[in-house]
C-alpha cells in the first residue's frame, strides 16, 4: 500500500531507522530491520536511496544487543556501492578503533570486533580501493587477545596478499612486525605460512629468517635449555647471598602503645621471558613445527642467488628443524612430538637437501596455485549467491503500458495479458498468494452456534508471536467486561494480556495478545472467554476456546555460518542425538534436500563439494 515514489520510499525508510534508534525492546528493532530490508529489496534500483540508507543504517550500529548489530551489519553489506564505500568504511574504522582502545572488554564487545572485522572484510575484498585504507587497521587485532578477530583478520590478509600484488609489499613488512606478538596458535601458525608463501624477495627472506632466529631463541634448543636451568639451579643455592630489602613500619597496638614492625623483602626472577615460537614447543605444541619447517622450506628453495648467502640460509633452515626434531624426541617438552611431525620435519630436511626439481615445483608453484583455486572458489559461491537475488528480465519480453490497455467496467484489463496467463497457468493459484498464505494461519478457537464466535490469526516473528483475534458476538445482547483470558504450556510466555471490552449486540472487534518464544520447543496456548450480559444478574458466561499448537517449524528459518563459527559451536553444544529414519529415497542428495525443506534448514556445504559420488 505505500506508495513507490522516491520521496516516500525515502520517508519511510528514515522512520523505520528512527523507530530502531529510539525504541528500546530489542525484539521491535529486530522486526522493524526486517521491515527494512524488504523496502530495500523492493528498491534496489534506486542508488540513490541506498546511498542514504546506508549512513542512516549505521546509526543502528549505536544499539548495545549484539544480534541487532549483527543483522544491521549484514544489511549494511547489501547497501554498499562505489559511491558510499568510502565513508561506511571510514565509519567502521572507527567503530573498530573504539573497541580496540577499550580496557574492559566484555563478550558482547568481542563478538562486535569480529563482526566489524569481517565487514571490513568484505569491503575490502568487493572494493580494492578501500584495501589500502582497511589493511592497516586490521592488522592491529593480530597481537589481541581476541582470537577469533585475529583469525578473520588473517584470513583477509591471506585473500589480500593473493589478490592484490601492489599490497603485497606493505602486508608482508607489516606482518613481519607483528608476527613476535601474536599470541594464539591458530593465529601465529596462519601467519607463517603467509610469510613463508609470500616473501619472494631476498630482503624479505633474509627479513624473515631473522624473525624465526629471534622467536625461537638460540640453537640447538636442547643443549641451551640444560645449560640455563642448570645455570639457574646454581644461582638457586646463593640465593642467601643476594641482598633483601628490609622495611620498617610503626604499628598501634591493642593496649594503645606504639611497636615497630620490620619486614624482610626478598625478590625472585622467573625465566618465563621466553621467546614465542619457542615457549610453544616446549609446551609440546609441536605443529607449529611443522607449519614453520613448511615456511622455511619454500623460502629455502625460493632464493636462488647463489653463493655463500644460500648455503648461510639453508644450513640456518636444516639446523631449526633438526633441533626441533631433537626437543620432541628429549624429556623436556610437556608432549612428545608425534611420528607424523616427525616424518614431515624429516621430509623437509630431505627436500631442502636434495632439491629435487619436481618437489621445488610442489612447493614453489603448486601451493599457491591451490590458494588461488580455492579463493576462486569461495568468490563464484558468493557470486552465485549474488545472482539468486537479482530479478532478471528477458530481452523479448513484452512491456505493459496502462494507458493503452483497454477499459471494462471502470477497472484496467490487459486482455492479452490474461488470455496468455490462463493458457500457461490455468486456473490454479499461485503458491505465493497473499490471501491463501494468510488463511492458512487462520484458527477456529469457538464454534458457530457458541454466542460468542473468535478466530485467531497468527503472525510468528523471530522472538515472539502476535495473536490476532477476530471475536464476533452473535447475540442480540450486549456484552460486558468481555475478556480474553490465554495461558501457555511450555516455554511460552504471555506477555500482553488483552484489556476486557464491551460488545453491543451482533458486532465484532478486533484484539491481540503477544506470546515470547523461550525455546525451540512445540507449545500450546489455551484459555476462554468470559463476559457479562447487560441486564441479567447471576455468574459470568464463558465460553470456552480450542487449543492452539504453535509448531516449531513456525519460528525456524534458514541460518548460515562460517565454518570456524560452526566447529566452535559443534565442541560446544550436544549433538549427538541419533534419531533412526526409516525412508524409501535411495539417493543421498534427494534425501538432503527433502530434509532441508522439510525442517526449514540450510546446508552449510557448498553445492560444489556436494556433486559427485
Amino acid at each position: 500500500t505505500l506508495s513507490s515514489t522516491p520521496t516516500a520510499v525515502k520517508a519511510a525508510a528514515k522512520c523505520y531507522v528512527d523507530l530502531i534508534v529510539h525504541e528500546s525492546d530489542n525484539n521491535v528493532k529486530l522486526v522493524v530491520l526486517d521491515k527494512l530490508v524488504k523496502l530495500q529489496s523492493d528498491h534496489r534500483n534506486d542508488l540513490s536511496l541506498q546511498q542514504e540508507l546506508s549512513m542512516d543504517v549505521l546509526r543502528i550500529l549505536g544499539s548495545t544487543d549484539i544480534e541487532v548489530r549483527r543483522k544491521t551489519l549484514e544489511f549494511l553489506m547489501n547497501l554498499i556501492s562505489l559511491r558510499n564505500v568510502k565513508d561506511v568504511v571510514s565509519l567502521l574504522k572507527k567503530e573498530v578503533v573504539r573497541t580496540y582502545n577499550e580496557t574492559d572488554k566484555e563478550q558482547n564487545t568481542k563478538t562486535y570486533q569480529e563482526l566489524l572485522v569481517k565487514a571490513l572484510h568484505q569491503c575490502g575484498v568487493r572494493f580494492p580501493i578501500t584495501a589500502e585504507i582497511v589493511v592497516p587497521v586490521l592488522m592491529d587485532f593480530l597481537s589481541e587477545s581476541n582470537e577469533k578477530a585475529a583469525e578473520s583478520v588473517l584470513e583477509f590478509v591471506r585473500e589480500a596478499v593473493a589478490r592484490f600484488e601492489n599490497l603485497q609489499p606493505s602486508i608482508i613488512e607489516k606482518l613481519l612486525s607483528s608476527l613476535p606478538g601474536i599470541k594464539s596458535l591458530s593465529v601465529l601458525h596462519a601467519g607463517l605460512w603467509i610469510l613463508g608463501e609470500y616473501c619472494v624477495t631476498e630482503q624479505q627472506i633474509m627479513a624473515f629468517m631473522e624473525m624465526v632466529n629471534e622467536s625461537i631463541g638460540p640453537l640447538p634448543i636442547v643443549d641451551t635449555e640444560i645449560r640455563e636451568s642448570t645455570q639457574d639451579g646454581g644461582e638457586g643455592e646463593d640465593v642467601s647471598k643476594t641482598p633483601a630489602a628490609t622495611t620498617t613500619s610503626s604499628r598501634v597496638t591493642a593496649d594503645g602503645t606504639y611497636a615497630t614492625q620490620s619486614a624482610l623483602a626478598t625478590t625472585t626472577t622467573t625465566s618465563d621471558d621466553k621467546p614465542p615460537l619457542r615457549k610453544f614447543l616446549l609446551a609440546g605444541d609441536f605443529f607449529i613445527g611443522a607449519a614453520l619447517a613448511t615456511s622455511l622450506t619454500k623460502i629455502a628453495l625460493r632464493l636462488e642467488s647463489p653463493g655463500v648467502a644460500r648455503n648461510r640460509l639453508v644450513a640456518q633452515c636444516m639446523l631449526v628443524l633438526a633441533s626441533i626434531i631433537h626437543l620432541g624426541k628429549s624429556s623436556l617438552p610437556k608432549k612428545p612430538i608425534s611420528d607424523d611431525d616427525v616424518d614431515w620435519l624429516s621430509l623437509c630436511i630431505r627436500v631442502i637437501n636434495d632439491r629435487s626439481p619436481l618437489l621445488v615445483q610442489i612447493f614453489t608453484r603448486a601451493c599457491r596455485s591451490s590458494l588461488q583455486d580455492m579463493i576462486g572458489s569461495i568468490s563464484r559461491e558468493e557470486l552465485t549467491d549474488t545472482e539468486k537475488t537479482l530479478v532478471r528480465t528477458d530481452v523479448d519480453a513484452l512491456i505493459n503500458f496502462s494507458h493503452l490497455v483497454n477499459m471494462n467496467d471502470n477497472k484496467a484489463v490487459d486482455e492479452l495479458e490474461l488470455s496468455l496467463l490462463q493458457a500457461t497457468e490455468g486456473t490454479k493459484k499461485r503458491e505465493s498468494d497473499v490471501t491463501t498464505t494468510a488463511l492458512s494461519k487462520v484458527y477456529q478457537l469457538t464454534g458457530f452456534s457458541d454466542p460468542v464466535y473468535a478466530e485467531a490469526y497468527i503472525n510468528v516473528n523471530q522472538y515472539d508471536i502476535v495473536l490476532d483475534v477476530l471475536v464476533v458476538n452473535q447475540t442480540p445482547d450486549t456484552l460486558q467486561n468481555l475478556t480474553l483470558e490465554l495461558a501457555t504450556l511450555g516455554d511460552l510466555k504471555l506477555v500482553d494480556k488483552p484489556s476486557p471490552i464491551t460488545l453491543a449486540g451482533n458486532d465484532f472487534c478486533n484484539t491481540k495478545a503477544q506470546v515470547k518464544v523461550a525455546s525451540t520447543e512445540t507449545g500450546i496456548i489455551f484459555g476462554n472467554i468470559v463476559y457479562d450480559i447487560t441486564g441479567v444478574s447471576g455468574d459470568r458466561s464463558c465460553v470456552v476456546l480450542n487449543d492452539i499448537h504453535i509448531d516449531i517449524m513456525d519460528y525456524i528459518v534458514p541460518g548460515h555460518c562460517s565454518d570456524q563459527e560452526f566447529r566452535k559451536m559443534w565442541a560446544e553444544f550436544e549433538w549427538e542425538n541419533k534419531v533412526a529414519i526409516q525412508t524409501n529415497v535411495t539417493d543421498m542428495t534427494a534425501y538432503l534436500s527433502h530434509l532441508l525443506k522439510c525442517t526449514n534448514m540450510a546446508c552449510l556445504t557448498p553445492t560444489q563439494a556436494l556433486s559427485g559420488d
